[in-house]
């Protein structure tokens, strides 16, 4: 005898409880894609801002007023004929910051990796972006409009402070990278930017490697010299055993020495 609430298969009962089934697997999987955007976007702001994870309240208010759209590559991401109203940041990909000459020539000054700000300032004063910029690969960028944002930052005096030292780090990096551009010679202006980029590859730290993603023209136009200056100061510093090069990667065989023509 067959229970009593038993019923055939294909019937509306069974039909009805796997549809229920399913919608709650579908619901199940829509929450964990949701949860894992959340914390996705947590990071984003963290990594933008830095400090502690903003509060769900301050959290919200940027994700209200974030805009995302993907640039594919080769394209532009910012450009100084441009009025800036929003904040530009770029969550993943690569980005080349740097000035487009009336004869369309793009010229490097530094390549940016999300997640980083593209232009944090531009916007607060009203004026055009100060630098071009154009995607290398397929680039997700973030914009905040400027007098959206700052209706939110005088309900979240938090988020506006860190804000203001997202500035100031901003500056900071600009002051350094103009005081070496002019106190630095050729050699100690490559050698800093080789160490600031050396990811270890031992536990003593003394080698590393750099994997280098610019043409040379690019790292050599954010150095400030030529491309045959950059190859002539890789022959040199290879020459005294501090790195070696192979292709797009190069070894850096003497952490300390590399670090010691930084600071000349």
């Amino acid at each position: 005898m067959e229970p009593r609430y038993a019923a055939p298969l294909g019937t509306p009962v069974l039909r009805e409880a796997a549809g229920i089934r399913l919608a709650g697997e579908a619901g199940a999987a829509l929450r964990a894609t949701q949860a894992k955007a959340m914390a996705s976007d947590a990071e984003l702001w963290r990594a933008l801002l830095g400090g502690a994870p903003l509060s769900d309240a301050e959290a919200g208010a940027l994700e209200a007023l974030a805009r995302t759209h993907t640039v594919p590559t080769g394209q532009g991401v910012l450009s100084r004929s441009a009025a800036a109203d929003t904040l530009v940041a770029l969550r993943s990909g690569e980005v080349a910051l740097g000035f487009r000459t009336a004869d369309g020539t793009f010229r490097t000054e530094r390549i940016v990796r999300g997640p980083a700000w593209l232009d944090l300032s531009s916007a607060w004063t009203g004026d055009t972006h100060v630098m071009d910029a154009q995607a290398l690969g397929p680039a997700q960028v973030v914009e905040l409009p400027r007098a959206a944002l700052a209706a939110r930052l005088a309900v979240h005096p938090g988020l506006a402070q860190r804000v203001i030292e997202g500035l100031a780090r901003e500056v900071q990096a600009l002051a350094v990278n103009t005081h070496e551009l002019m106190h630095k010679d050729a050699p100690a202006r490559l050698a800093q930017w080789l160490h600031q980029r050396c990811e270890p590859v031992d536990d003593t730290g003394n080698q590393a490697v750099v994997r280098l993603h610019e043409r040379k023209r690019d790292v050599a136009s954010q150095l400030a010299i030529t491309p045959e200056t950059l190859s002539r100061l890789m022959r040199s510093f290879t020459r005294q055993g501090v790195i070696e090069v192979s292709g797009y990667l190069v070894r850096v065989l003497d952490t300390v020495a590399l670090e010691r023509l930084a600071q000349a």
